[in-house]
């Protein structure tokens, strides 16, 4: 279940931001909304949630 909040990678190849992470906005009408942010730009864009998967945000992290 994708939520607002959640960590999401896109996975639909033929999409211009497959294999994009970005963290979920808003979920409203079937479709989830995404936003990515790099460097000096941020951007907010709609996806079917069969075209994401949920990353886990903790990989790669270590506890101290």
């Amino acid at each position: 279940m994708i939520f607002p909040g959640s960590a999401v990678r896109v996975t639909n190849i033929n999409d211009i931001y497959y294999g994009y992470q970005g963290l979920v906005q808003r979920v409203s009408s079937g479709k989830v909304a995404v936003l990515f942010e790099g460097g000096n730009w941020d951007k907010l864009i709609t996806f079917l949630p069969a075209e994401l998967e949920l990353v886990d945000a903790t990989a790669g992290r270590t506890k101290k």
